[in-house]
């Protein structure tokens, strides 16, 4: 059975894994590819430091990023409403529809934070009243806001 060696990435490399992950591979394959392209580092007790320290980081990064995302569904439902203003026919029929791109609009106006409008759901709206979006702030925070679309 061939000696492996294991070596720290650098960067992500698609067969291997992800930045910090710690990989055992062949050495030869070290050698001759990822030590001389920086792609990976030997492992020693500095390094394994160095990557523990980066990965609490990003665990707190993380740890922050759902707190304002929670922080901001309490905001959305505190607003409880958004309006939506569009044209209409005759028979109370849309011209058009209400667009996730809409409903961002109207959120943003409302709270001044943009919001990506790709994490919104909308239901197909052609008619004039209240409706539900879900919006996707986190990985594992969603949101519910009440739209009224009004002429």
């Amino acid at each position: 059975m061939a000696k492996r060696v294991q070596v720290a990435l650098t960067e992500s490399i698609a067969s291997l894994g992800k930045e910090g992950d710690l990989v055992d591979v062949a050495p030869g394959y070290a050698r001759n590819f990822l030590l001389p392209y920086g792609k990976a580092m030997n492992v020693t007790p500095a390094v394994l430091k160095q990557i523990e320290r980066k990965k609490e980081k990003e665990k707190i990064a993380a740890g922050k990023l759902k707190q304002e995302a929670l922080d901001f569904q309490t905001a959305l439902s505190t607003i409880g409403r958004f309006t939506i203003k569009k044209q209409v026919g005759e028979d109370g029929v849309l011209f058009g529809t209400v667009t996730n791109g809409d409903v961002a609009e109207a959120i943003e106006a409302a709270t001044k934070k943009e919001i990506d409008r790709r994490n919104i759901t909308v239901p197909d709206i052609h008619n004039l009243g209240a409706f539900t979006a879900k919006i996707k702030l986190h990985p594992e925070v969603n949101a519910e806001v009440n739209i009224e679309v009004t002429s």
